[in-house]
């Protein structure tokens, strides 16, 4: 049967996806809005969050990887019609990124202090830092196991249930940080950034219970653990492997930049953690096009498919760009009010309008190499998207960071280096699928 890749049958999946995967931004922006406008120490719990929030965000991406390895195999399977061959895949798969995240858990919480000096915090930042993280870790095997799961039902071709766990969780975090930052009197009493660590994980672990429902109620997917391992377990892990490598440089990005902000004062590093923040949301925003081509370009190379998949990408890429465009719009119209939304700090303000331009003009950029890196994903490509990465952290973002926090450019020059790794990324990718994919169709 030939595979849909109508308008209608593509926002089917990216509308979905685009909801659910705002869930994991949607929380740490939350907690940045209204960490923002607490009363005591607003700047230094700020910029905590940030901090701490870049460390989570990382071990997130590092191990969340798995949700782009199972899709890739599971969907691949689905174009080829050999479903059946699978089924105890996923369980084995689970088990081993909850086991991994449990290990890190373990070696990440005694070293709390030393892990965000290394980000240059120190006084009451890093105190704050602290006490944040080692409640807001032991949400991270349920997050982990939530994208398991997401990524099956990505396999699947499914991205309605994924986006219903994320509103429920989105939902439930908003709440839930509302009243326990700022109490409520008589019940709860305001346990400021405390309360926003304990507000996530709730949702965390709601969503991870609601995920495991409707795997068991909607799909065959068996939860039962069997050994011995599947046949594509080496497959899987290599890709693991290989997108682990990746997310290391991805990260090594994000370290620099948040080590730079927070080097330059608290004021710095609370904006640089509105900004980053946001570009976060645009991206999550962007990758429901993203997933859409990561859940088709799987099974359409299952199927060997090689035209409609040439055809798939020229759509997204236009999609995305679209979505890219609106934002950025939307982030120039509301320019001054974006920023008061998270705090009312005129220092902290004056930093973040400096550059608050450039991180709305990278979106539509963002956007197609977002695509192209989720159809590359989809495809099984890990090798080369790690090289990819290394290649443009090391020789892109890294040397323009340096050259122009050199020039004393400060929060201009981080977003200045986030530019041109931007770029660094897309450009490749596109020449590598055309030329790898139009000499097939013409054959």
């Amino acid at each position: 049967m030939k595979t849909n890749i109508s308008f209608k049958h593509i926002n089917k999946l990216a509308i979905p996806a685009l909801i659910a995967g705002i869930a994991e931004p949607l929380l740490s922006i939350t907690d940045t809005a209204i960490i923002g406008n607490i009363d005591v120490n607003a700047t230094e719990s700020l910029a905590a969050v940030g901090i701490v929030g870049a460390f989570i965000s990382m071990l997130i991406w590092v191990f969340g990887q798995i949700r782009s390895a199972i899709s890739s195999i599971i969907s691949q399977y689905v174009g080829a019609n050999k479903l059946d061959e699978i089924k105890t895949l996923p369980v084995q798969a689970i088990a081993i990124v909850v086991a991994g995240s449990l290990f890190v858990l373990a070696i990440s919480y005694p070293f709390a202090k030393q892990i965000f000096q290394f980000y240059n915090a120190s006084g009451t930042v890093l105190d704050f830092c602290v006490t944040y993280f080692k409640i807001r870790i032991f949400g991270f095997p349920f997050s982990l196991f939530v994208f398991a799961v997401f990524g099956i039902f990505r396999g699947l071709q499914n991205t309605y249930y994924p986006m219903v766990i994320a509103i429920i969780g989105a939902l439930l975090n908003v709440v839930l940080d509302i009243a326990f930052v700022y109490g409520i009197e008589g019940f709860i009493p305001a346990m400021n950034i405390e309360g926003a660590a304990y507000a996530s994980i709730i949702a965390q672990i709601t969503m991870a219970v609601i995920a495991l429902i409707l795997l068991l109620n909607k799909t065959a997917i068996s939860l039962k653990l069997s050994f011995p391992f599947h046949k594509e377990i080496p497959r899987l892990l290599g890709m693991i492997g290989n997108l682990f490598i990746r997310t290391i440089a991805l990260n090594t990005a994000l370290f620099f930049a948040t080590a730079y902000a927070t080097d330059y004062g608290k004021e710095y590093i609370a904006a640089y953690t509105i900004g980053l923040n946001l570009w976060l949301l645009g991206a999550f925003m962007i990758d429901g096009y993203s997933s859409a081509g990561n859940i088709l370009s799987g099974k359409l190379l299952g199927s060997k498919d090689y035209k409609t998949l040439l055809t798939l990408s020229s759509k997204l890429a236009k999609y995305g760009f679209f979505m890219g465009m609106i934002i950025a719009v939307l982030g120039f119209v509301f320019y001054d009010f974006i920023g008061q939304i998270f705090t009312k700090d005129p220092l902290v303000l004056e930093q973040f309008y400096h550059v608050f331009w450039i991180v709305i003009l990278t979106q539509p950029i963002s956007a197609i190499t977002f695509i192209f890196d989720g159809m590359f994903k989809g495809m099984g490509e890990m090798k080369y998207l790690r090289n990819l990465l290394i290649l443009s952290t090391g020789f892109v973002f890294i040397p323009t960071l340096l050259f122009f926090d050199w020039l004393d450019y400060k929060l201009v020059a981080i977003w200045i280096a986030f530019t041109f790794w931007i770029l660094a990324r897309g450009i490749p990718l596109i020449i590598k699928f055309r030329s790898k994919f139009l000499p097939l169709v013409s054959s």
